[in-house]
């Protein structure tokens, strides 16, 4: 199975992911699990049979493929990330729920053709979680040390044995082509890294990505320019996480931020911004970054 995003190990995900919101920030408590209704799961999985049936289902989701379907996979799990970065519980809920039903679908899908239930998946992941948590589910301990760094040692050395199971060799090996290719960029970095291939210090990134930008400039025709672009995105990525930065979540952060001032800009133009000379737009930008300073703590 590859790398799910953007989780690299839920010991790092705080570390690594600063701008989603920590458990701190929401009202939390800690009750009893809610008991889960027996006929929760059984309930929408006879729904999703109903929709696919030949003879009485809905056409639209009888016509439905994995290929068809997936966009909409990504799109749900990037709803639900959206959700929970605004915080708005009542969407988490509701968008936790189309997410699943993506799940029911595509399971549903390998069911008609033979492959495996939705039984199969749930008893996979479950199977692995028990198997990644030894020190949770069987006899392992953590040992002396830091018992954070043990744990995440031990998740990182089981990962790489499921794969060398699946016949995976090389470290690149489970790394989902179809993620976005910023996170994918920083994915295969730090699977480098974890093999000695890195950078020691902040300093050779930063070098690199100025020799990237240069030859981006030198570039003479668009197949080199492409190239050479690409060169200069994959730099910028390993000087983000040389700071220890998740690069998806400082430009997720960075587009927050050019959205919110732009619409500021708009709103202080009166609806004619379009109609501004280019002078005149940097001035309200710079009125706008102003304005910001003054409001900050």
């Amino acid at each position: 199975m590859a790398d799910a995003p953007p989780v690299t190990s839920p010991w790092r995900w705080h570390r690594e992911h600063p701008a989603l919101p920590r458990p701190g920030r929401f009202p939390v408590t800690t009750p009893a699990p809610t008991p889960l209704p027996p006929d929760a799961i059984s309930r929408i999985l006879r729904i999703m049979a109903r929709l696919r049936d030949p003879q009485s289902g809905c056409e639209w989701d009888r016509a439905q493929t994995f290929a068809t379907i997936f966009p909409y996979t990504i799109e749900e799990a990037y709803e639900v990330a959206d959700a929970i970065t605004r915080g708005d519980m009542a969407a988490l809920r509701e968008e936790l729920g189309d997410l699943l039903f993506q799940v029911v679908f595509h399971s549903r899908m390998a069911e008609e053709a033979g492959l495996f239930a939705f039984a199969d998946v749930a008893n996979a992941i479950s199977d692995k979680m028990e198997a990644r948590h030894p020190h949770i589910f069987g006899d392992a301990s953590d040992g002396g040390g830091d018992p954070g760094q043990a744990r995440e040692d031990r998740w990182e050395a089981l990962k790489a044995s499921e794969r060398a199971a699946k016949g995976e060799q090389s470290a690149m090996d489970g790394v989902a082509i179809a993620l976005p290719a910023l996170m994918r960029a920083e994915k295969l970095q730090k699977r480098a890294a974890r093999q000695g291939f890195d950078w020691p210090d902040t300093a050779g990134p930063v070098t690199k990505l100025a020799e990237e930008a240069a030859e981006l400039e030198a570039a003479r025709n668009d197949a080199e320019r492409l190239e050479e672009a690409g060169d200069l995105l994959f730099a910028a990525v390993n000087v983000v996480r040389s700071h220890g930065i998740a690069p998806e979540d400082a430009l997720r952060a960075a587009n927050a931020k050019f959205e919110r001032r732009f619409r500021a800009m708009e709103a202080m133009a009166g609806g004619r911004f379009a109609d501004l000379t280019l002078d005149e737009q940097e001035a309200l930008w710079q009125a706008v970054k102003a304005s910001e300073a003054v409001e900050a703590p």
